[in-house]
């Protein structure tokens, strides 16, 4: 989820990384370029980013060679945007491959159709997985990969201990910076501009929520939660966090994990990609990972979910092969054990198919750590009013880590998103 954090440093560097793979291996790519980017000449093509790319490649060139097609994969930076433009103009991808919460403006504006899956198919996906790829009632796309945050702790600190609250982490951490083995007690993203993402499961389990819910459990974008009572609560319980040195703005995303793994922090709220740096710096038994716990006698902690998702475009000029491969059962298809066991390992992020995340798990315990996180956690609203949030909620934060009045930054806040809402 940390894309979401670096969308505008990605933006400043546009760069096209253009690679094909297919039954021909041989088949020319576009070159790299900083003007739009189009569609390869392959018979299917894929648009997703660099970070995905190879884990997408290798998936696609066996639906290729299974079915004696070319199929290019093509990385693009501006994923989203450049998609819905080359797609409303025609010459786009017929697969794209992103976040699923995306969708809100992917269906929006039409650039994406749904997919049909029986039942028998749906069942072998989670269920949390399925739900973040469904709009409006609708199935929009088949999920691959699931992540969550979830609390590490460094065993030679706080010891070698799952913690029923986060408060009890939090004594622990405390206990640990007061002896002087660590320099912080919980490392929370927070930085000079806020983090809601990491900031989620401590909002929640104040009593805090961003939309409410229609009877149908769809995020209700004129429910905004950011200023109301419930808001404010949780605004003064992370204010309390701020005071108390808990959670400081000098702790951001660019630090917190290097601090962590440098043995400066006794816990840490972080992701799967926070995986290598921790083995590598606390070692591989030095750290415990567990589902974020909630604050004692408060709601559950409940992080956002992120589901990464293949989607078929509305105007892709070979639909046929992308419905084949999208919705595909059988051998090179994208719904089959095979297909997402080599999605896992390219890519290394919890599978949403169950049957590979329970494969994984006897290997590989933190990835199903983190698979259960994602069953207790909300997926991310898809809906348009989302992309509202994210800076006015985190500049709260940050004022309210930093000392000011929680109330007066939540309603502050909710005002912002409201008049931008509006406007959207």
């Amino acid at each position: 989820m940390r894309r979401i954090m670096q969308t505008v440093a990605a933006a400043a560097a546009v760069v096209l990384l253009a690679t094909a793979c297919g039954s021909s291996g041989n088949d020319a790519s576009p070159t790299a370029t900083d003007e739009k980017p189009v569609r390869g000449n392959e018979q299917l093509v894929i648009w997703t980013d660099e970070v995905r790319l190879p884990a997408i490649k290798a998936v696609a060139a066996e639906f290729g060679k299974a079915n004696g097609i070319t199929v290019g994969v093509q990385a693009i930076v501006n994923v989203r945007a450049d998609f819905i433009t080359a797609n409303q103009a025609g010459n786009g991808p017929d697969i794209v491959v992103g976040a699923h919460d995306w969708l809100g403006q992917l269906v929006a504006n039409g650039s994406v159709d749904p997919v049909q899956l029986s039942q028998d198919t749906v069942a072998m996906y989670s269920e949390k997985s399925i739900q973040a790829v469904t709009y409006n009632g609708q199935l929009y796309g088949v999920p691959y990969s699931i992540e969550t945050i979830a609390l590490f702790c460094n065993k030679e600190a706080v010891g070698d201990t799952k913690f029923a609250t986060l408060d009890d982490a939090i004594a622990a951490g405390q206990a640990a910076k007061d002896a002087n083995k660590v320099e912080s007690v919980l490392n929370v993203p927070v930085g000079t501009d806020g983090d809601p993402y990491h900031m989620q499961p401590l909002y929640t389990s104040a009593g805090g929520y961003l939309f409410g819910t229609t009877a149908d459990g769809s995020y209700n974008p004129d429910d905004l939660g950011v200023g109301t009572d419930a808001g404010i609560a949780a605004g003064k319980k992370i204010g309390e966090l701020g005071k108390a040195g808990v959670l400081s703005t000098s702790i951001s995303a660019d630090n917190s994990v290097a601090l962590f793994a440098g043995k400066k922090a006794g816990c840490l709220i972080s992701g799967p990609w926070a995986l290598a740096d921790v083995r590598k710096g606390l070692g591989a038994d030095g750290y415990t990972l567990e589902p974020i716990p909630g604050f004692a006698g408060m709601d559950p902690a409940q992080p956002f979910a992120g589901v990464n998702s293949f989607f078929i475009a509305s105007n892709g000029k070979n639909k046929n092969f992308a419905q084949a491969f999208v919705t595909g059962t059988t051998a090179g298809g994208l719904n089959t054990t095979e297909a997402m066991t080599t999605l896992f390992e390219a890519e290394n992020r919890p599978p949403a198919m169950t049957a590979v995340r329970d494969a994984v798990a006897a290997d590989n315990p933190d990835m199903d750590t983190f698979a259960q996180a994602a069953d207790a956690a909300a997926p991310m609203p898809a809906i348009p009013a989302m992309d509202q949030v994210w800076t006015p909620l985190g500049v709260a934060y940050a004022n309210i880590v930093g000392g000011k009045d929680a109330a007066t930054e939540m309603k502050k806040a909710a005002a912002t998103i409201t008049a931008a809402i509006a406007k959207s």
